[in-house]
């Protein structure tokens, strides 16, 4: 079982969009920025995992985490979900007894998260 992340707003400010803005733009503005995580997303992998020893012999990385990392959307656009698909990446990202975590997903989550914040504020502030 893999772990994504999953951006969403508060109930008002999900009213509030929805009462003042066109949801066409709301959509947009949430596909760019799930379209976004999952770039830094498999930018950060790239960085992070950069391959491990294993009995004494270094073992190249061979890209299988950062090719499933992939976003998808749904309640018609309004939700954008982003993760990988490996059945390790769970390890990976929290650790284990023996090895230590690799982290590539929380970076680029807080750096898309405030640019996503920005953008919808902006978008309710064009709207008033």
């Amino acid at each position: 079982m893999s772990r994504a992340f999953k951006i969403t707003g508060t109930k008002e400010l999900q009213k509030a969009l929805r009462a003042k803005t066109s949801l066409q733009d709301v959509k947009n503005v949430v596909k760019k920025h799930t379209v976004g995580l999952e770039a830094g997303m498999k930018r950060e992998s790239q960085n992070v995992l950069t391959g491990h020893y294993e009995g004494g012999k270094f073992v190249k990385p061979t890209g299988q985490t950062k090719r499933s990392i992939t976003s998808n959307f749904s309640e018609n656009g309004m939700t954008g979900r982003v993760g990988p698909t490996t059945d390790y990446s769970e390890y990976l990202f929290y650790g284990t007894r023996f090895m230590a975590k690799r982290d590539f997903m929380s970076k680029p989550y807080k750096r898309q998260k405030t640019i996503f914040i920005k953008d919808l504020s902006a978008l309710l502030k064009k709207v008033k």
